[in-house]
């Protein structure tokens, strides 16, 4: 079994829930006592989220690619971002260690297009669901995006910072994402990706008239099958 590296922290409410699926994903290949090998680097996110919102992104870059060789250090043979938001300098963490990257937009592409999804509508928050960085991973494996409308991206995004990355699970905020989920379907999304790894914190897919997409789950698994392949 290889040891799968994390850098996690952003926020530490969806890093619990790697933590856990990446156990139980081991467990469920391995059974008994096995557990999934892990060396795990949780950085601050307060600091972070500021250079997020000032667009400073090399500067926030520059600390994951510290993690990244810390865990490195520690004995990971591959490594997890688990953010969405932070693959937009997945290519400068990458560059600073040499082991390989799972990248969160390829492990969900595969998902949706063993599928058979074509056009999928984004959740998360607003740089994922805006920028290119996310966007054009998917395109270029032939699925069509579709994201909110503006006023839509502006309450996707406020209930992730203000709310579900400081652990508030609010049932109005759910019943918004949901009027969000049923309007990205009305614009043909076959499926939505749960494009932030706190927004399955809020959601239950059984809930959502269309398959939904979690981005962490996805991650995890994808994780799981490379340390033990």
């Amino acid at each position: 079994m290889k040891t799968i590296g994390i850098i996690g922290g952003m926020s530490w409410e969806s890093t619990q829930s790697y933590y856990r699926a990446l156990n139980q994903g081991v467990k469920a290949r391995l059974g008994g006592l096995h557990s999934a090998q892990i060396c795990l680097y949780s950085v601050d996110f307060a600091p972070i989220e500021r250079l997020q919102a000032e667009d400073r992104w090399q500067e926030a870059g520059a600390i994951l690619a510290d993690a990244a060789r810390a865990v490195e250090a520690g004995g990971a043979e591959g490594l997890l971002i688990a953010t969405n938001t932070m693959h937009k300098v997945a290519d400068q963490v990458a560059g600073a260690v040499s082991i390989p990257l799972l990248h969160i937009a390829d492990a969900t592409a595969e998902c949706l297009l063993a599928d058979g999804v074509k056009t999928v509508g984004l959740l998360g928050t607003r740089f994922t669901m805006e920028q290119a960085f996310y966007r054009e991973r998917l395109e270029q494996r032939g699925i069509a995006v579709v994201i909110p409308m503006e006023r839509q991206r502006d309450d996707v995004h406020r209930i992730i910072y203000d709310e579900l990355c400081q652990g508030r699970i609010e049932a109005d905020s759910r019943q918004r994402y949901l009027q969000i989920i049923a309007d990205l379907q009305l614009r043909g999304a076959d499926g939505v990706i749960l494009g932030c790894t706190e927004i399955a914190l809020l959601l239950d897919p059984a809930r959502s008239s269309v398959p939904l997409y979690d981005t962490t789950a996805i991650h995890a698994a994808a994780a799981v099958a490379w340390a033990l392949q």
